[in-house]
């Protein structure tokens, strides 16, 4: 994690001389817009470098594109695309289309980044979206003195949110740091259509109240509302320790590959909800499963679609934020509480109800299918047929009535047992069916 605050927070600045025409090109002459800019950076990352400056005596910070970073970004992104084809050689197959739709990702992203016009848009979406949540900052945008390469905020100074020492001298606890870190970016993920996906420590500062400043919105996620309500689906499985639900949602997101192993991951995804919810899963049954699944399946039977690459990465960043602070923490406690007090869950339900009626409708589908076979064996068995004829005035009555209750049945089991509830609506469709055969004969 070290690492990573290290690229992006710690990048050798460029001189000030070069980044001063950047801002009056844009802006006009920095004495007509500014009273004060110190010269020296205040913070600096592979786009961008920060400097700390005055309007009407107030505290501001701008953020300046760096010299030539569109020729210079523009040139690796060429030689990406050219070594990519023969670097992808040599990437594991069951690792390659994760590896592909992270670097298409990126691709896409660092586009955006480089355009400050939209990143002031995304910091005022998001800043909106988070208005009525306690404690979270975010800088007003000072638009006057904004442009494409120039970003003008207010300077709203913190700790950096991994600065251990300095959050201990300020008496602030680090276990609820870590919670309201996770439930602020958990938050705009589950609840909003768009969200911060690059929450690595230097775009995070803690106040002495504790409240959270954030930084830097030029890489932002976004996820369509049928997505989202997916994800939810698939967090509340986890909290309902439900590994086949677990697993049909992760299916729906598209992040198991074809042909995979229900029973083996069912089971994989079982001994990770029992890790979530603090039970730890014994060590020989964990070798079992790997054995397992190595025999019965490819070893990575999961994929990151494009769509989620930057889900995931702000996910991972936040869990080093975590790892940082080793503090008690339970992630599924957190996602439990985001569920109700964002009002998720009766969402997860529709979503989850919707899913099983399209799996129910592939099943009748199948099912009507069958009905042609069922008149061709009636044509078939003389014997049967002559029985009819007794009984046809109540057979479609019979049959109908007999239907609807097993269909009823069903419906009140599926609550409990999926399949059996599945199995049931599946046979009152067969036995209405043979009733109208059967009346017809």
């Amino acid at each position: 994690m070290e690492e990573l605050a290290k690229l992006q927070d710690d990048v050798p600045a460029a001189p000030f001389e070069q980044v001063k025409p950047i801002i009056e090109n844009d802006l006009g002459p920095i004495e007509q817009n500014f009273d004060y800019i110190n010269t020296n950076v205040l913070s600096g990352a592979s786009l961008g470098q920060v400097y700390l400056a005055k309007i009407k005596e107030k505290d501001v910070v701008i953020k300046v594109q760096r010299p030539n970073i569109e020729k210079i970004v523009e040139e690796d992104i060429r030689i990406l695309k050219k070594f990519l084809p023969i670097g992808m050689k040599f990437v594991d197959p069951n690792l390659r289309y994760s590896a592909e739709a992270m670097l298409s990702q990126f691709i896409e992203t660092i586009h955006e980044e480089m355009d400050y016009r939209i990143e002031s848009q995304n910091l005022k979406t998001i800043k909106r979206n988070m208005r009525d949540y306690p404690k979270v900052i975010i800088p007003s945008v000072i638009d006057d003195h904004s442009s494409q390469h120039v970003l003008t905020m207010e300077y709203i100074p913190g700790i950096k949110i991994t600065n251990v020492q300095a959050l201990d001298e300020a008496g602030i606890d680090r276990d609820q740091i870590v919670i309201k870190a996770h439930k602020v970016f958990f938050t705009m993920l589950l609840h909003h259509e768009i969200f911060h996906a690059d929450p690595h420590p230097g775009n995070i500062s803690v106040t002495n109240d504790g409240s959270l400043i954030l930084y830097d919105f030029g890489m932002v996620g976004r996820l369509d509302n049928e997505t989202r309500l997916k994800l939810i689906r698939l967090y509340l499985s986890l909290v309902e320790k439900d590994p086949p639900r677990t697993v049909n949602a992760m299916n729906d997101l598209g992040m198991l590959i074809p042909g995979f192993n229900a029973g083996v991951i069912e089971k994989g995804i079982e001994m990770s909800i029992q890790a979530m919810h603090g039970k730890k899963p014994d060590t020989m049954e964990v070798r079992a499963l790997m054995e397992l699944a190595n025999k019965t399946m490819s070893k990575f039977p999961f994929k990151l679609p494009k769509h989620l690459a930057l889900y995931m990465r702000m996910a991972s960043i936040l869990e080093g934020i975590y790892l940082t602070h080793k503090v008690k923490f339970r992630f599924i406690n957190v996602l439990q509480n985001i569920l109700e007090e964002e009002h998720l869950i009766k969402d997860a339900y529709v979503e989850e109800l919707k899913y099983s009626i399209n799996r129910f409708a592939k099943s009748i589908d199948a099912t009507i299918s069958i009905a042609p076979e069922l008149k061709r064996y009636l044509d078939e068995n003389r014997s049967f047929q002559n029985m009819i004829p007794k009984y046809s005035g109540n057979i479609l009555l019979a049959g109908s009535i007999l239907s609807s209750a097993v269909f009823v049945g069903s419906a009140v089991l599926y609550a409990t047992n999926e399949f059996a509830g599945q199995v049931g609506m599946i046979g009152s469709v067969i036995i209405m069916a043979m009733s109208v055969l059967l009346r017809k004969r």
